[in-house]
């Protein structure tokens, strides 16, 4: 089995433990535990490096390590600048230092399992009357953050503090399917409806609707394998729950999602555009666009602009395209004799905004939320 290692907000949270130690005591920790929530579980983190900066405040740095995971994020390192004082209010103040993105609305890119994690960590910690700032900085956040999709949900400047555990599980690894089939073999004898997640984005929006997390499967980019997993557990339905930039891919038969193995998501894009009428001039606009998230605004723009409802016409038209290859997908790689579940998708862009629902995904949402 491939190795697990742990998320970022892991290593944040242990950097910022360390800095605390060293105000509290004058002492340099080389190993910190942290506790992980989710999984109930403590594990032992290394710390590389502890340094007082003034009388209250502290930096230690730490390094990520993601395991068999194939994530850029390797040996990158992570400080947590901890100032120490006292007052009323909130004791464990969280702030998002340089290479930690910022969202559209300015605010540090740190998610709620990372301020959990950091606050339930270090409350422990403090004395009574004591109050905490803890600042969380990234080194090569920003550069690094040019090689992710960030930008595409709307984080810039640098990296996000994501994640809803604390164990980085290897997605891209091969091996990790294996993993991820087991998980839903457990889920598929609770339940007849599952709900597939390609990563966080889509767990945490799906949590935030109210969908049982328990019927949540994550697939990564492995969705072919893990619909015909499903079926062969006989799981009655599946929604299909993913950001469209991702789940488009699904409509040209594309089913391992991975941008190393296959993109064409705006050839996908704009043959729809062109079989809903939209003209040449726009169609060009939109296979130009830089991401798919610009292609959307430009068709949203359009809407505006044109009282149009192109929008909901092509994505409308994705959605059910989605629906039908994933049926044929499961048709073609199982013998006879093995019921197919019907299939809903929901997609959704950046801001975590529901994009559109196919037919068979509103009457799936309808039962799980």
């Amino acid at each position: 089995m491939p190795r697990s290692g742990y998320t970022l907000p892991v290593f944040a949270t242990a950097a910022a433990i360390a800095s605390l130690h060293w105000l509290r005591d004058r002492q340099a920790l080389s190993v910190v535990s942290v506790d992980l929530i989710e999984p109930a579980q403590t594990v032992e983190i290394p710390i590389e490096q502890v340094a007082g900066l003034f009388e209250n405040q502290a930096l230690a740095i730490t390094r990520s390590d993601p395991g068999d995971n194939l994530d850029l994020t390797r040996d990158t390192p992570i400080w947590a600048v901890v100032e120490l004082g006292e007052g009323e209010g909130e004791r464990v103040i969280i702030k998002g230092g340089e290479g930690i993105g910022r969202m559209a609305d300015g605010k540090a890119a740190i998610y709620a399992y990372a301020e959990m994690l950091l606050r339930e960590n270090l409350r422990l910690l403090l004395l009574p009357c004591e109050k905490i700032t803890v600042t969380i900085i990234l080194p090569i956040g920003r550069s690094l953050a040019v090689r992710t999709s960030n930008a595409a949900f709307g984080v810039v400047e640098g990296l996000s503090l994501l994640g809803t555990t604390g164990i980085s599980q290897p997605l891209t690894a091969p091996g990790q399917l294996e993993a991820f089939r087991e998980d839903l073999q457990r889920k598929a004898r609770r339940f007849d409806c599952l709900v597939f997640c390609i990563g966080e984005n889509g767990l945490e929006l799906a949590t935030k609707l109210g969908i049982n997390p328990e019927q949540l499967v994550k697939t990564a980019n492995w969705l072919g394998p893990m619909l015909v997993e499903a079926a062969l557990q006989n799981v009655q339905e599946i929604l299909l729950f993913g950001y469209h930039g991702k789940l488009i891919k699904l409509a040209g038969g594309i089913f391992h999602t991975h941008h190393h193995l296959a993109d064409g998501r705006r050839e996908i894009l704009v043959t729809h555009c062109a079989l809903a009428g939209l003209t040449s001039p726009h169609i060009q606009s939109v296979f130009n666009s830089a991401t798919a998230e610009a292609a959307l605004q430009y068709l949203r723009d359009l809407d505006t602009s044109n009282d149009s409802d192109w929008v909901n016409q092509i994505y409308s038209a994705i959605a059910q395209e989605i629906d039908t290859r994933a049926i044929e997908y499961m048709k073609n790689h199982i013998d006879g004799g093995v019921s197919i579940p019907a299939i809903g998708s929901v997609l959704f862009n950046r801001d975590r905004k529901i994009i559109v629902k196919s037919i068979t995904a509103c009457s799936l949402v309808a039962k799980l939320c």
